[in-house]
């Protein structure tokens, strides 16, 4: 049994970590809430009883033998308690961007790179949302096949810019003005996610562009994206266009992403199937639908993917992350 933290537990990811460490049964001895000092004495339920929210202070961390810390707590948290955490005994699982790009940190994902767990130092970065579900679908192919080009589109959830993104959506519908977002998102999408930078790309696409390359440790691979935000509640969709090294028959993209741990191929235009983020809110898997040929270049294939970014985007990978080092214990 093994005593875990959650860091940031009063927000959209910390509740969801609670919800599915009780789902799965994790072997939980002791409980620990931490969030910000106006959190402070609230208390969330867990498996019934009632958990205090104490404030992410060190104070009170030290005493506690904490094995697993799970942080969603934004940035500059995890950059000055992430470390505290470790080096009372914790192994970290950081949902913020924080430690992503540190060459010292393994950026996981369980179903793609878990043999990158072995060399972590008491820190593991889990992946932004968006990035975590490209790799689920894409890496089977990348093995097979070998990835020349990614082209990523996106389409994200409210709830992927946390409760005042998801309050953006449900005060536009009543035509009240957007507090977090720099349009009205109700009726609207809006092709920005997070901070413009000098080379007129987001923060987000970046994210996803030199963490593909990270976790499928291909520094070589040629990697364009364009973020959106829309009018949905909750799950991100993705358009991948790829450009193979190798050829493929379509069959068998079928029958490689049908038997890839992770993945559910939901593809039967006659039946007008395809993945939606309605369809599969909730589920802990990455869906996969109109897949075909890309005619237009030698070795094109496009993509639909679908997952729920607060499950699978977030709290569920790092939960299977600490799932992975017991198993490996």
């Amino acid at each position: 049994m093994y005593n875990v933290a959650i860091v940031g537990a009063t927000g959209n990811v910390g509740r969801k970590f609670i919800e599915i460490l009780e789902e799965r049964n994790f072997p939980v001895k002791e409980l620990y809430l931490f969030a910000s000092e106006r959190s402070e004495g609230k208390t969330l339920k867990f498996k019934g009883q009632d958990i205090l929210v104490e404030a992410t202070v060190e104070k009170n961390i030290k005493d506690k033998k904490i094995d697993f810390a799970l942080f969603s707590a934004g940035g500059d948290t995890s950059k000055t308690f992430a470390p505290i955490f470790s080096k009372y005994g914790a192994t970290v699982i950081d949902n913020s961007s924080a430690w992503r790009m540190d060459p010292e940190v393994p950026l996981v994902v369980p179903e793609v790179n878990p043999e990158d767990i072995s060399w972590h130092k008491g820190i593991i970065a889990n992946p932004n949302c968006s990035t975590i579900q490209a790799m689920v679908a894409l890496k089977p192919i990348h093995d097979k096949y070998g990835i020349k080009r990614i082209v990523y589109s996106t389409y994200q959830a409210v709830s992927g810019a946390g409760v005042q993104g998801i309050k953006d959506l449900e005060d536009g519908i009543k035509g009240v003005a957007p507090k977090k977002f720099p349009y009205p998102i109700a009726g609207n999408v809006i092709p920005q996610i997070d901070v413009f930078l000098e080379n007129g790309y987001t923060k987000e696409e970046i994210k996803m562009i030199e963490e593909t390359k990270k976790i499928l440790h291909n520094q070589d691979l040629k990697i364009t994206a364009t973020t959106v935000r829309v009018p949905v509640l909750n799950s991100h969709s993705e358009s991948i266009n790829l450009e193979l090294i190798n050829d493929y028959k379509i069959e068998d993209i079928f029958s490689l992403l049908s038997n890839s741990t992770g993945v559910v191929v939901y593809d039967n235009i006659k039946e007008d199937k395809y993945p939606t983020p309605l369809l599969f809110s909730g589920k802990d898997e990455v869906f996969v639908g109109r897949i075909r040929r890309d005619f237009s270049i030698d070795n094109g294939l496009n993509l639909w993917v679908v997952a729920d970014n607060i499950r699978k985007g977030a709290a569920l990978n790092a939960i299977q992350i600490a799932e992975l080092i017991i198993s490996k214990k």
